[in-house]
This record gives C-alpha cells, sequence and structure tokens, in this order.
C-alpha cells in the first residue's frame, strides 16, 4: 500500500515537472504573444488528459460520486476553467480547429438568437439529468441502504444519470474496455457508453455513429460547438448572479469600462461566441458562459481593458498591441 501510494505521489510530482517545462518551453520560445496562451492552453490540456487517464486507473478506483462532486467544487470556484483548460472533450474540439486553421478554412458563426438559445437550453437538459434519479428511485428503488449508497458511490443504478455529467472527463484513451480497440489501447468518446447502455441494440449503435459524426464535423466549422449546451458546463457558476453567491466563482474576467472602445475583439475571438466581455459596461463578468479560455484578453488590443483575476488579484491582462514588439526592442538593442 505504501509503495503503491508513493509511485501515485511520483507519478503526479512528474506530470506536474512536465506541465511547468511544458509552460515555461511556450513562454520562451513563442514570440508571438497573439497565440501564446493559446499554445499554453494546448500544454495544459495534455497535461490534464494524462493526468485525467492516471486518475481513472488508480486502483482501487476512485467512486465516481466523489469525482463529480469534485467537479461541482472546482466550478464553484474557479468557474468553467477546466471546460477551458483542461476538458478532454474540449481538447479534440480544439485539435479539429487548428487543423481547420492550417488548412485555411473559415469558421462559422452560429446565429445569435441560436447561440443563446443552445446555452440557456443546457440548463434544462442538466435539471432533466439532476432529477431523473428520482423518478428511477421511485420506480426501481434499491432494496436497502447499503445498496443505496454503492450505487450512488458507483454512480449506478437509479444514479446511473449523473454519470452523464462526467462523461466530458474522461479521456480517449482509457483504461478499461473502450467503445474501440487498437490492438492494446482502448479508445472511448464522451457519451457513447451512456447511449448504447441506455438505448440498446441497433437503434443505440447508430444514434452513437451518428453523434460521433455530428459532433466531430460541427467541431471542425464551429469552434467549440458542443459547449454551447454541453449539461456538465451548465456550471454552480452561475450561482454567481444570486445575491448569496455574489463572490464566487474566484477566477473571473474583469473589464475596466473606462479603456474599453467597443472595438469588438473580444466578441469575434470568443470560441463560444460569449456577448457579455463585450456588451457589459465593466466590472466582474457575470456569466457562465465564459470558459475561461483567455482568449479575449490575449487579443484585447488596450493596455489593461481586460483582465483575469483571482480572488481579486490580476493573474493575466491585456496588453497594448500598439506597443513595439519584444522583437523589434531586440533589434533595436543589437
Amino acid at each position: 500500500m505504501a509503495g503503491e501510494l508513493i509511485g501515485n505521489i511520483l507519478t503526479l510530482i512528474v506530470l506536474a515537472g512536465l506541465g511547468a517545462a511544458g509552460v515555461l518551453s511556450v513562454i520562451i520560445w513563442k514570440k508571438n504573444r497573439a497565440a501564446r496562451v493559446s499554445f499554453l492552453r494546448f500544454v495544459i490540456q495534455a497535461v490534464g488528459l494524462a493526468a485525467l487517464f492516471f486518475l481513472f486507473a488508480l486502483e482501487p478506483a476512485i467512486p465516481l460520486l466523489y469525482i463529480l462532486i469534485a467537479w461541482f467544487a472546482l466550478t464553484l470556484f474557479l468557474g468553467r476553467f477546466f471546460c477551458g483548460w483542461i476538458c478532454p472533450f474540449a481538447l479534440i474540439m480544439d485539435i479539429e480547429s487548428a487543423i481547420r486553421k492550417a488548412l485555411k478554412i473559415r469558421h462559422r458563426l452560429l446565429p445569435e438568437k441560436l447561440n443563446i438559445a443552445l446555452h440557456k437550453g443546457r440548463y434544462l437538459i442538466f435539471a432533466a439529468f439532476l432529477l431523473l434519479p428520482i423518478a428511477l428511485w421511485i420506480v426501481d428503488p434499491p432494496p436497502n441502504t447499503a445498496s443505496a449508497v454503492m450505487m450512488a458511490q458507483l454512480l449506478a443504478g437509479p444514479f446511473r444519470p449523473y454519470s452523464i455529467i462526467i462523461d466530458p472527463l474522461i479521456p480517449p484513451v482509457v483504461p478499461w474496455t473502450g467503445q474501440l480497440i487498437l490492438g492494446d489501447i482502448n479508445l472511448s468518446y464522451p457519451y457513447i457508453g451512456d447511449i448504447v447502455t441506455f438505448i440498446e441494440a441497433t437503434p443505440g449503435q447508430i444514434l452513437s455513429i451518428a453523434f460521433v459524426a455530428i459532433t466531430l464535423i460541427g467541431a471542425f466549422f464551429i469552434r467549440r460547438v458542443w459547449c454551447r449546451f454541453c449539461p456538465a458546463g451548465a456550471s454552480i457558476a452561475s450561482l454567481n448572479k444570486f445575491k448569496a453567491f455574489k463572490g464566487v466563482p474566484l477566477l473571473y474576467i474583469d473589464k475596466d469600462e473606462e479603456k474599453c472602445t467597443k472595438c469588438g475583439v473580444c466578441k469575434r475571438v470568443c470560441p463560444a461566441q460569449v456577448n457579455e466581455v463585450y456588451e457589459q459596461k465593466g466590472g466582474k463578468i457575470n456569466t457562465s458562459q465564459c470558459m475561461l479560455c483567455a482568449r479575449c484578453v490575449e487579443m484585447c488590443p488596450y493596455k489593461d481593458a481586460l483582465k483575469i483575476k483571482l480572488a481579486n488579484k490580476s493573474v493575466f491582462e491585456s496588453r497594448n498591441w500598439l506597443e513595439p514588439s519584444i522583437e523589434s526592442e531586440e533589434r533595436k538593442i543589437e
């Protein structure tokens, strides 16, 4: 037991070291500051992918209920940081976007009303999955309390719908038998396991193939298309709209109204077409749609107009694009 614990700790230390090395490499190597944050995000997503694989490969396995609780706790304090920087499903979509850019194919925008409707509709989906276990419990209750506790920990029985909320956390390569096996590699895709579980036989297989095809094709042409109505993305960050939760999440985007000129760059570069950063006058941006990917802050052409803050402390700020670049200053010195 002690040996396994030491091994797990060493694995986490190695992953943290790789992440730190990757971040430093991007900061030193990537001179184009207009794309530096995007490269940093890829590095953190890759390390996060490895960390999630390690998390699901632990023996004994961590109960899924605890992972779900940790997910909500993370969302409560950091908003949708996981969605923007770690989510394996989002990484797949970001890779597709990178391929599209390399092929010089322009992305498509969803009509604004449809995009807003999708963002709001995800809360209905989220609420349905939260309430469905109650109906399942009434129809087929567990035989006793011990069985109910075990089912809850494993998100099995009437609690199975809760597993759909954490499906995007599951990496494409899994340590168990996946939906597709290539040699010794088990591959998985979000929601497919649940689709074939709830919809058995041929209809479930057809729906699974259709879901994979639609989401992959959609993500190629529309940036972060699934993030618009992902039930897992219907985060507790929305609680900041209630007075009692005014201080959450602790990580957020802040806008200086006096320095904003309404140039619209923040709205154009947002992968999820979030409008609040552009439309809100100033202060803390109160929206659960923002995934904190920092793209708007990275591209904002006015110094300190946009900031990412953690507990009121600035961790990343927009800069003046009219200032001489680092490369130009170095040439002058030489």
